[in-house]
Formats: C-alpha cells, sequence, structure tokens
C-alpha cells in the first residue's frame, strides 16, 4: 500500500488560470478539469505538451466534472449541465440544471447516474446516459439561521453507489437512500461554519467536501475551523469524522500546520488512510491515519487546491489548483 510519507510531486503543468475540479480521462494519464475562464480542458501528463483540446459551452466558472463510460459532465456558475463526449470532445447536450451556482457534479460508481448540487440547495440526480431527471433531494434551508442565503458546496457517493450525502454551508449533512430518494439520517457539523455578527455582518466556511469510506460504516466531513478574521481562510483545516448511521462524531482532526479550507476528500481504497486537500493563500494535503484517527502528514502543495483524483491503486494524485495542474506519485 501506498504510505502518505511516500508522495513526491513528480509533475507541474502551470497555468494562467484556475483549475476549479477534475474527472478522470479515458486513460489513466489523462484528466479532465473544468477552469475559471469557463472551459474545460482536457491534459495528457505524460505528454511534453499536455493541453490536448478546450471545451466551450459554460459561461462563467466551470465548477463540476464528472465522468461516466464515455460521457464526462460538467456543471458551473451558469446552473448548465452539459454532456461532452469523451473521446470526439464534442457536445452532446447541454441542461439548464439548476437556478443558481452548481457547485459539485458527481458520478456514481457504476457510471449510470449524475449528481449535481448548487446553492438552490437541490441536489438533483440525472441518468447519465439520456440527461432524464431521476430524483430532486431538497433537505437544505434556502437561508442561514442569520437570514442570508445560504450555498450547497458539496456531494459524495458511496463505494457502493446506494448512498449519497450532501452538504452545505451551515454544517447540516443528509444522508439520502438513492434508490428511493428518500432521507435516511442527517448529521450537524457547526464547527465549519463562521458567522460574525459585529465587524463583517457576514459568514465563511461550511462543507466544503464529504466522503464515504469504502465500507460505507465511516462518513468524512471536511472545511475549516472557526475563523477570527472572516475576510481570510485563517482557520486551520478541518476535518470531522461520523459513523453516520449511529450519527456520532468519532473524530474532529485539525492540520497541524496548514489553514484554510478542505475543499476535497478521499478514503485509501484499503481504507487505512483518508487525504483531505485546500489551503488558504498556500496549499495543503492533510494525510490521517484512520486507525488512530489523527494527522499523518500536514504538507504544504504547491497551490492552492480545489480538487484532485486519487487514482484506484491510491499511488497517484493529479491536484487541480491555482496556475497549475500537479500530479504526485508514491514511491
Amino acid at each position: 500500500m501506498a504510505e502518505p510519507s511516500t508522495f513526491k510531486v513528480t509533475r507541474e503543468i502551470k497555468r494562467e488560470d484556475i483549475l476549479l475540479c477534475l474527472a478522470p480521462g479515458v486513460q489513466s494519464e489523462r484528466v479532465f478539469a473544468g477552469s475559471s475562464d469557463g472551459k474545460v480542458y482536457e491534459f495528457d501528463c505524460s505528454a511534453e505538451k499536455p493541453e490536448l483540446a478546450a471545451l466551450e459551452g459554460h459561461s462563467g466558472y466551470v465548477t463540476g466534472i464528472a465522468r461516466a463510460g464515455e460521457q464526462v459532465i460538467s456543471g458551473g456558475y451558469d446552473g448548465q449541465l452539459i454532456w461532452w463526449h469523451a473521446e470526439k470532445r464534442e457536445k452532446v447536450r447541454a441542461v439548464k440544471a439548476h437556478q443558481r451556482w452548481i457547485r459539485a457534479v458527481e458520478a456514481a460508481p457504476d457510471g449510470k447516474t449524475i449528481a449535481s448540487v448548487a446553492d438552490d440547495m437541490v441536489c438533483r440526480l440525472w441518468d447519465a446516459e439520456s440527461g432524464a431527471l431521476k430524483h430532486e433531494l431538497r433537505g437544505h434551508e434556502a437561508m442561514t439561521p442569520q437570514h442570508f442565503d445560504s450555498m450547497l458546496y458539496a456531494c459524495a457517493f458511496s463505494a457502493d453507489g446506494k448512498l449519497i450525502a450532501t452538504g452545505d454551508k451551515v454544517g447540516h449533512i443528509v444522508i439520502w437512500d438513492m434508490a428511493t430518494g428518500a432521507s435516511l439520517a442527517t448529521l450537524e457539523a457547526p464547527g465549519m461554519y463562521t458567522w460574525d455578527p459585529t465587524a463583517r455582518i457576514h459568514s465563511i466556511g461550511g462543507i466544503r467536501s464529504l466522503a464515504f469510506s469504502p465500507d460505507g460504516q465511516l462518513l468524512a466531513v471536511g472545511g475549516m475551523g472557526k475563523v477570527g478574521n472572516i475576510d481570510h481562510l485563517e482557520g486551520k483545516t478541518r476535518v470531522e469524522i461520523f459513523r453516520w448511521q449511529a450519527k456520532e462524531r468519532i473524530a474532529e482532526i485539525h492540520g497541524d500546520k496548514s489553514k484554510g479550507l478542505i475543499n476535497d476528500l478521499a478514503f485509501h481504497p484499503s481504507g487505512e488512510w483518508l487525504l483531505g486537500a485546500g489551503g488558504d493563500g498556500k496549499g495543503a494535503l492533510l494525510f490521517i491515519d484512520v486507525a488512530q484517527m489523527k494527522v499523518a502528514r500536514d504538507e504544504a502543495a504547491p497551490a492552492h487546491v480545489h480538487r484532485f483524483l486519487l487514482n484506484a491503486a491510491g499511488n497517484r494524485i493529479h491536484a487541480a489548483g491555482h496556475n497549475r495542474l500537479t500530479v504526485l506519485e508514491a514511491a
């Protein structure tokens, strides 16, 4: 098994834009990335000139992307979901999927369902092949307790595809049954939300990432700890881990050194460790020993990380972030 201590940067592809999301390509060295310039790019990370193509169709930030079989589905600030043929790099269809910013797009493990979450506070499940709407999951309030607009940042499927979890700005989490669309449990992580009632009359934080353990028993939740000055990402990186069926929080883990948001989470396929990534002005990689529920490695990343991909073998990471795409591999 790849050990957290052995991961090293093996390639950096520098960019003018910000890469906001990632999906696997049709080959192991290829990835699709959504950009701050409104385009989807395909990269061959093994090539001397890695950028293969730009797919144009969005009118704002592309903040969610997933691959399902021969199709890549992207979503973003314009509320659209766009289906692309992964090999031909052609648009298949576009759907006005949400009334507000789509924050994340995920594919079920079997590739048959696509989930999208947006600031209209709805998670929608789509048939990956036809684009037909399958379920609308409504379990998040549109307003924060202080009567400001909330946001729905994150969703994640369980490895068996039977569950999906969603998490919002104020720390409210819902676990749903994929077959029926029914709510199975709710959890709360208020420590990831900071409200400033005095100076800024504003808030920061929220649940930015979710991940089920391979056996589906644990749910990891990523964000940032409490903040003094909400104009800055000065809180410590924060991960909470729940036994979700018992509604039991079993760990609250802060980065030893890193500050800012945990924007993405993934368990190693063995379940032995968990990786969170994000940061503040700098990037952060936070490896967590699951058996001991403590930080195994808190490492600076080359740039703030928005999303990453951990390959099926658990020994390679592609990380998308500010002005670069980074590849890390275990020795």
